[in-house]
């Protein structure tokens, strides 16, 4: 029960910091500055870059070394499933990312407000497993401070770029004709699968303990997905920007420091 209770209260944090994002509906009447979109996107791009491979992929290594077996064959496999479920999602449903004309996926008679949702929603996926995984991991370990304290700084790390990611969801469905009280109900809902998705890998992960490095990459990996298909490209918009690139340094050099200083 308590890595469930943590893990509640870890993706409770993120879909918190989303929802204070769509927030900003209710003060602003503009969508966000193109050059504040793409050095959010590529921030959110640096966050999960590094998130992956020190909250996942190196703990992944280590817990499987520390059973006795061969560490880069969960990280690996669990990676390369995790990318394949994501490409999956992204295949399947439908969804339109904010600044494009056509929607991905299957095909589907829903609005572009709908389809703008589904699109910050394949994000959040991936960022509830990992979140729910780490601090599942920390219950594992009885506590320790050092894995609870990664596991906070992952939820941390998260929760930062969640704002901006709110707010780049409500403010353009307010311009698409959506109500204030409507574009943060929705772009709130679009956080909603953290908590959702966070909760679920945990109870699999407390059922089948040796999965837990398998889980770790698996998340990796579909986070990794999301950043090259999804994030590094909208972060440049066509452009040779240095601010895309630039918010990648920045979200990585947080997210390090945050796991090294807290880890």
């Amino acid at each position: 029960m308590q890595p469930i209770l943590w893990a509640a209260v870890g993706t409770g944090f993120t879909f918190l910091m989303t929802s204070l994002g769509s927030a900003m509906v209710f003060f602003f009447k503009k969508k966000v500055n193109p050059s504040a979109q793409r050095i959010f996107l590529g921030f959110a791009a640096g966050v999960m870059i590094a998130a992956s491979v020190w909250s996942l992929l190196i703990p992944a290594i280590e817990e499987a070394t520390e059973a006795g077996r061969i560490g880069w064959v969960p990280a690996a496999g669990g990676f390369a499933l995790g990318v394949l479920f994501l490409m999956g999602l992204d295949g399947l449903l439908p969804h339109l990312h904010i600044g494009a004309k056509q929607p991905e996926g299957l095909h589907a008679s829903w609005r572009r407000s709908t389809l703008l949702i589904f699109a910050v929603t394949l994000h959040n996926i991936p960022e509830g497993m990992a979140v729910g995984l780490s601090f599942a991991l920390a219950a594992q370990h009885s506590g320790e401070l050092a894995t609870l304290s990664a596991a906070f700084a992952l939820a941390l790390g998260i929760g930062i770029q969640n704002f901006p990611e709110g707010a780049a969801i409500s403010l353009p469905l307010r311009q698409e004709g959506a109500s204030r009280s409507r574009a943060f109900l929705y772009g709130s809902l679009s956080g909603i699968v953290e908590p959702i998705f966070g909760i679920l890998v945990v109870m699999v992960a407390s059922g089948i303990q040796p999965l837990m490095p398998w889980l770790l990459s698996f998340a990796a990996g579909a986070m990794m997905f999301v950043v090259v298909e999804e994030l590094i490209p909208e972060a440049h918009l066509g452009e040779h920007s240095h601010t895309g690139t630039l918010g990648v340094m920045a979200g990585f050099m947080v997210m390090m420091i945050l796991d090294v200083a807290l880890g």
